[in-house]
């Protein structure tokens, strides 16, 4: 599977949401000029070769540890993410869950434990650049006017499912069958505009600052700092019941430095 990007015309389009959570609010007429981005998010195969080419050390092996998420043995209150939030030794991009095997197909997974400059340095040597949250929404939205979901306004159209998110009880159960982590990019159908993995699997980068937090359903680790940037996209950890995120619209704030287990990103480019 080659690195390829997709070619958006840009537009007119509604941005954001009055059916869900405050920090979305309110559903806004947006425009974006003609660019390009990534079909899949970028994976590790793809992060691999940039390594390899520059030597880049990400932040969180300069750090030594990173959020490596673990489910509880039971249920929880799910306004404490630090519950199921671990900040692990040698927790990196290349060794995401220490103590674990990796997946025969890792190099298909997006790559995580990815912080804002990491992503920012990939994209630069990749000839590209950070989508903004305007840009990132107008992709998701694959044309739909104001669709709830990337793919229209059911959640799982015939049964289908369409995206990877939190398929149980967050964050202590998961439905046999399953798995509560990454799975490899393009296992779902597309959107309307040919993009895989807008939704779920993981959160995605964007060069946006985040404005109207809300403090409710933060689905990452309590943040320290007071400069938050925008992820979009939800996760493979979004449920229901917790983190309804897994919208084009829906949107958190982190700080830059943030670098969890489910975190990644993808690039726009100039037409």
């Amino acid at each position: 599977m080659s690195r390829k990007n997709a070619l958006l015309p840009g537009g007119e389009f509604i941005m954001g949401s009055n059916r869900h959570y405050p920090e979305e609010r309110p559903e806004r007429t947006a425009s974006v000029v003609e660019f390009a981005i990534d079909i899949f998010p970028v994976r590790n195969s793809d992060f691999a070769a940039f390594v390899d080419a520059t030597k880049y050390v990400t932040l969180a092996e300069r750090l030594g540890h990173s959020h490596v998420f673990q489910m509880t043995q039971g249920p929880v209150p799910l306004n404490n993410p630090d519950a199921w939030w671990k900040a692990v030794q040698v927790a990196c991009w290349h060794n995401p869950n220490p103590g674990l095997d990796l997946p025969g197909d890792f190099d298909q997974h997006p790559v995580v434990h990815i912080a804002l400059e990491d992503a920012k340095a990939y994209a630069a040597w990749a000839g590209g650049r950070l989508p903004t949250e305007a840009e990132w929404e107008f992709a998701a939205r694959g044309g739909l006017h104001n669709a709830q979901f990337a793919w229209g306004e059911e959640f799982a159209p015939n049964g289908q499912r369409m995206a990877q998110v939190w398929q149980g009880a967050f964050p202590w159960y998961y439905a046999p069958g399953g798995t509560p982590a990454t799975v490899a990019v393009g296992q779902f159908p597309p959107n309307g505009f040919g993009l895989h993995d807008m939704i779920g699997n993981v959160w995605e980068w964007t060069q946006s600052a985040f404005t109207k937090s809300s403090p409710c359903c933060s689905c990452s680790p309590q943040q320290d700092s007071n400069t938050l940037f925008t992820l979009k996209g939800g996760s493979h950890l979004c449920a229901a019941e917790y983190c309804l995120r897994y919208r084009p619209a829906a949107r958190m704030g982190v700080a830059g430095a943030s670098s969890t287990s489910h975190i990644g990103f993808r690039c726009a480019y100039k037409p």
